[in-house]
């Protein structure tokens, strides 16, 4: 039996809430579930505030052990949770635009007939069985607040309220993945401990710092109905206990690995598998959907606190505490990615560099520095341009490119092994798009190695499958190619965007991961159904299915959408230098300038995530 304590929290309004939450609750865990060692006050929601704070003499207001009395309230799974507020957006969008059938009625813009956007969420919320109001609690309708609060102030409750509601979300989902899967015994017995540590990681820890994150979340609001801020308690979490989150998504990659091999190979641990995946309490989600909660949490965690951000007030202590908030999570997703990216890249040179044969000047593959960028097969036009050789089928012959950050190796597939034909810094690389002129010399483009392995200029015609394949590979190889559209960094007043309407997982190293709700600015498109777009939030790069995305028709939306990026961008130059610890408290890592809308193609690491988030 373990006895969990309020930690000490970062400032005095926290330390104090903490201490006279500490008396008046003993939390208790038994098997991991957090039990309270009091009886909960027989005094109901009355309409007087003091019965919604936190009494010193002892006394808890409707306390259930105050680290799950929200999850005990939570009718939801954190998987719930994100589909159908991912969803909400998507819907929000489509009717402020008009695009969705049977838009609902509304409160309007004076004089515009334009639904409010703030309105709208709330609208869409509140049709959500599975999403929590804060103005539909009892004790705030009871209190008056909704009638004495400027309608701003509303909407930034909900921004705060969902943070936490959706962090008991979680908190219910990570339950069901400890108690239903790692203590199932049954399971459990058919595992070596080696594998009981592939599969679980440090997830316990994981657990224990959200139940951390989620008292105090908890304390913040018990302690009054009209919450405070709910930032400050993120940034202190961020900094003091969510390096945990580090750890569980690095070994993520060794997890899934794992996970197959032990699906495979051992039947007794299928068989139990099976079953509890079949059981009700999962609600039909599978165990991998639980495994990867943290990094989707994480990554959610900065999207929310990007939101309080946006509806703060400039030069106010919300938010400050929001930009210090996002900052620190911003650096933990990155630390994420990074660790992720650092050990599959280099598992991936290696595997590259046992199939690689070369004819002459040897071209050492693996560095800490070099990642792959792109590979694949195109058709190499081989001999004289004349009419006897345009209808040989030796026209072109196959060759396969690697394509590495900053390096080019032009390839011959011979079996499972590939022979090195020639190769090329990618600085000293250009590119030509030539004009289709029949079948024959269709999705072709020019190829100009400024300085190969010989130290000469030479040149390649290449041909692709498909005038996406051909874009694609013109932009991998050329980083700084004009594109159609412009990017983000160059501060247009208007450019096209499109919202993800559905999740992608990339399939090669030039795609982008999306989830439902992303907003891309476009730079690029085909014909033939790919797109090239620039996340708004993180900068993020990469080609994705034009079928995963909805065009943003309306040009209000789209500069909307840019005034908050740049709105967060300029907070985050503004509030560099400015993120040092606070009473006592030492930040364990320093936050960096954050360089928005970055170009990862350039040589650059990347700020956010390639993970399904």
């Amino acid at each position: 039996m373990i006895t969990y304590r309020t930690h000490s929290i970062h400032s005095k309004e926290i330390t104090k809430l903490s201490e006279q939450t500490a008396a008046a609750c003993t939390v208790k865990e038994i098997r991991g579930r957090t039990m309270n060692s009091q009886q909960p006050s027989s005094d109901g929601p009355d309409q007087d505030n003091d019965n919604i704070r936190l009494l010193s003499n002892g006394e808890c207001f409707q306390t259930i052990g105050h680290s799950l009395k929200i999850v005990k309230n939570i009718a939801f799974l954190y998987q719930e949770y994100r589909d159908t507020s991912k969803q909400q957006e998507i819907e929000q969008r489509r009717q402020r635009e008009n695009l969705s059938p049977g838009v609902k009625a509304g409160s309007v813009l004076p004089g515009s007939g334009v639904i409010s956007p703030p309105v709208l969420q709330l609208q869409l919320r509140n049709s959500a069985q599975s999403l929590s109001l804060w103005q539909n609690l009892e004790a705030v309708q009871t209190s008056g607040l909704l009638t004495q609060l400027p309608h701003k102030e509303i909407i930034m409750q909900e921004a705060m309220f969902e943070l936490v509601t959706s962090e008991a979300s979680y908190y219910k989902s990570l339950e069901i993945l400890e108690l239903h899967f790692l203590r199932n015994p049954v399971l459990t017995n058919t595992l070596s401990q080696s594998d009981m540590h592939f599969l679980f990681s440090n997830i316990e820890e994981v657990m224990k710092a959200s139940e951390r994150f989620l008292m105090d979340l908890e304390h913040r609001i018990e302690e009054s109905i009209l919450i405070s801020d709910v930032c400050d308690i993120v940034y202190y979490h961020a900094v003091e206990h969510f390096s945990v989150f580090i750890k569980y998504v690095i070994n993520q990659v060794y997890q899934e690995k794992n996970y197959r091999r032990i699906l495979e190979g051992n039947q007794a641990f299928r068989e139990a598998m099976a079953a509890l995946e079949n059981h009700p309490r999962v609600r039909g989600l599978s165990f991998t959907s639980f495994l990867i909660l943290p990094f989707q949490r994480i990554t959610r965690l900065k999207l929310l606190v990007q939101n309080i951000l946006k509806k703060a007030e400039e030069n106010t202590e919300r938010e400050v505490h929001a930009i210090k908030a996002h900052q620190q999570l911003e650096q933990i997703v990155k630390e994420c990615n990074e660790g992720v990216r650092k050990m599959s890249r280099t598992e991936e040179l290696i595997s590259i560099e046992k199939t690689l044969e070369f004819k002459s000047k040897s071209v050492p593959i693996i560095s800490h520095s070099r990642w792959l960028l792109k590979k694949g097969e195109v058709q190499l036009m081989a001999g004289p341009k004349s009419t006897r050789t345009m209808r040989s089928r030796k026209l072109y012959q196959p060759v396969y490119l690697f394509l590495f950050n900053n390096l080019l190796l032009v390839t011959k597939r011979s079996g499972d092994k590939f022979q090195v034909l020639d190769s090329c810094t990618r600085a000293m690389l250009r590119t030509e798009d030539l004009e289709d002129q029949g079948q024959l010399l269709a999705n072709v483009f020019n190829l100009r190695l400024l300085e190969n392995q010989e130290e000469r200029l030479v040149n390649y015609m290449l041909k692709t499958s498909s005038m996406s394949d051909k874009l694609r590979w013109m932009c991998a190889l050329t980083p700084n190619r004009r594109t159609r559209f412009m990017s983000t960094s160059a501060h247009q007043p208007d450019s096209p965007q499109v919202q993800c309407i559905q999740s992608y997982s990339s399939q090669e190293p030039d795609e982008l991961s999306t989830e439902m709700a992303d907003i891309l600015n476009l730079l690029e498109r085909t014909d033939d159904g790919w797109m090239m777009g620039e996340r708004l939030h993180d900068g993020e790069r990469g080609w994705f299915p034009s079928r995963i995305v909805e065009e943003i028709q309306s040009k209000e939306v789209r500069a909307q959408n840019l005034r908050e990026a740049f709105r967060i961008q300029q907070a985050h130059e503004s509030g560099v230098g400015q993120t040092g610890g606070r009473s006592g408290i030492r930040v364990g890592r320093r936050t960096p300038k954050v360089s928005s809308f970055s170009n990862p193609w350039t040589g650059q690491m990347g700020d956010s995530s390639e993970v399904n988030q």
